[in-house]
């Protein structure tokens, strides 16, 4: 929500500073010094604000309830109890948590989906409707916001405690499948609901229900291909995609709940091969389907991360649907999700993290070359959900970009312990948007949006409106490129081998994966500790640059040499 707020603000023409606040009040004053900010707007809040910040600069607090809602554990609430209306309100700090002036408020059909899905969807959407309107408001001579007033008839929410784990607990022998899910999914993401499986404590994520398999509550009856477990239920069953070992002072890393449980699993647990999942679902993580002369490839991958065998299993469903007689391959990447590049729950949890580092970037290279030295057919990606790190580099080896307007695009590696990056970053990049281009966006490690990403040359269209209307607009796209695959394939690979000769692609991978080399493999590498930071969520210490600087930087991008963009971003 944060990056988003950036976004849409600096490509407004706002100018925007970002702070970091990590408890340390007078690093934060010292910001608010710096910047005099008109305005301030906290998106995502973890910890309260300084009063002596929200005193003397007006500040303005998203929180992920309805009108009159206030407590920390807004969504959970709203998905656990099944409430078919949820919201965002924009509202005043004041001392009162969550009992500030209200500046606006929207609502939304709650669909029954995991927090972090509805939170990435209808809740950033709702929240950025808020932010227009208090913008207009701010600048409205004589506005005051509406005090909260429990009487009025839009303040339907309530103070609400924080929920615990006691609340969210599952009695498999009496909860049916409709509340088993409601519950997984207000915990999705954070803390996850803690249970017990084979003897195990852990915590459950990423759950679906199974319309067909039955068992007795509780028990474990099947598991999947792709590492999810079937757990059966009082009306039925529920597959489950992750889970999170509960160890004593924290630290246990979300896995495939397969990988979690280890040799806990019964040899003769049966794999089922389940029909008719609703979609996503943490069973069918990658599927081809074909529209005519047309395919699309979803991944729906966990959080977007790809794991060296998850890689494998795309490039070889890539090489399937390369191989049919389709014109068009469309990239759709998943629901919530394009990508987000390798998986570092999956390395960090290795016995090797430098190893398993290294099978990562070169099973995400071989995807990336499959996909470049495709000549035979035309490649759309359509990225309708944001995409990060290497899964932001991913798409540009297709032919055609497609992006939605409103999505959020990280194209860089740096803040992840100095990473160089691959995926044929080197390539693809400034053949996109021009060599000193491509050194801002790795270099300046800012989020950009799918407007300004068409704009700068970084995709070929971005797209207005919802996910539906996007869906629409990439179908037509494909097919008016199906209508031209012949003489779109005659030029693409001429267009491949006139690169080729200029350098070859073994010549980019080998540049790049020297510098990922010692990335991993270097004494005391900053790419392992950033690494375990974020898998173990520990809070960021620093702050992006403001605009101020990136200003500076965009005026040296026309005068100054690499070397003199790349000294001034650091």
């Amino acid at each position: 929500m944060t990056q988003r707020f950036f976004v849409e603000l600096s490509d407004a023409g706002y100018e925007v500073a970002v702070e970091i606040y990590g408890g340390d009040e007078q690093r934060l004053e010292d910001a608010f010094a710096a910047f005099r900010p008109d305005l301030t707007i906290a998106p995502f809040l973890t910890r309260a604000i300084p009063e002596r910040i929200w005193r003397e600069h007006l500040t303005l607090i998203v929180h992920p309830g309805i009108e009159g809602d206030r407590g920390a554990s807004a969504l959970d609430w709203a998905i656990q109890e099944k409430w078919a209306q949820w919201g965002v309100t924009l509202l005043q700090a004041e001392a009162e948590m969550d009992a500030g002036p209200i500046w606006a408020t929207r609502n939304f059909p709650l669909r029954q989906a995991p927090k972090s899905s509805v939170y990435r969807r209808e809740a950033i959407d709702a929240a950025i409707s808020c932010l227009w309107e208090a913008l207009a408001n701010f600048q409205t001579p004589g506005f005051r916001p509406r005090p909260l007033d429990y009487a009025a008839p839009t303040a339907l929410g309530r103070l609400r405690p924080s929920m615990k784990q006691a609340d969210r607990r599952i009695d498999w022998s009496r909860c049916e499948t409709a509340d088993i899910l409601a519950r997984i999914h207000a915990a999705d993401g954070v803390p996850g609901v803690l249970d017990e499986v084979y003897g195990l404590p852990v915590y459950l994520h990423a759950a679906c229900a199974e319309p067909e398999l039955r068992g007795v509550p509780g028990a474990v009856i099947a598991r999947s291909e792709s590492g999810a477990i079937c757990r059966a239920t009082v009306d039925g069953a529920i597959w489950i995609g992750r889970l999170k070992p509960k160890l004593e002072g924290g630290g246990g890393i979300k896995r495939s709940a397969l990988d979690t449980l280890g040799d806990r699993i019964p040899a003769d647990l049966p794999v089922a091969v389940p029909a008719g999942l609703a979609h996503p679902n943490p069973v069918e993580e990658v599927r081809l389907e074909r529209r005519g002369d047309i395919v699309h490839l979803h991944f729906d991958f966990h959080n977007g991360a790809m794991s060296t065998v998850q890689c494998r299993r795309l490039q070889a469903a890539f090489r399937q649907a390369a191989e049919s007689s389709a014109k068009v391959i469309v990239l759709e990447g998943g629901d919530d999700l394009f990508s987000n590049g390798i998986h570092l729950n999956e390395i960090e949890a290795s016995a090797d993290p430098a190893a398993e580092s290294w099978a990562n970037i070169v099973a995400m290279d071989d995807l990336v070359r499959e996909i470049i030295t495709a000549t035979d057919t035309v490649v759309v990606a359509a990225l309708g959900r944001n995409a990060g790190a290497g899964g932001a580099i991913l798409p540009l080896a297709a032919d055609f970009v497609l992006v939605r307007q409103s999505v959020v695009l990280n194209p860089h590696y740096r803040n992840m312990g100095w990473l160089y990056g691959s995926e044929y970053s080197t390539y693809l990049l400034p053949r996109r948007v021009g060599w000193e281009r491509a050194v801002q966006l790795t270099e300046a490690c800012l989020p950009i949006s799918g407007r300004r990403a068409a704009e700068i040359g970084l995709a070929d269209e971005a797209i207005s409106g919802d996910a539906d209307q996007f869906a629409r607009a990439v179908q037509a796209f494909a097919a008016a490129q199906a209508e031209r695959h012949a003489a779109l394939t005659d030029r693409k690979r001429l267009q491949r081998q006139e690169d080729e000769d200029r350098r070859p692609l073994d010549a980019y991978r080998r540049h790049e994966l020297t510098q990922m080399y010692r990335n991993f493999h270097q004494p005391d590498a900053p790419y392992h500790r950033a690494r375990s930071a974020f898998v173990h969520k520990r809070p960021a210490c620093w702050s992006p640059l403001s605009v101020r600087m990136l200003t500076e930087l965009k005026r040296l991008e026309t005068s100054a040499t690499p070397e003199v963009i790349r000294n001034a971003a650091a």
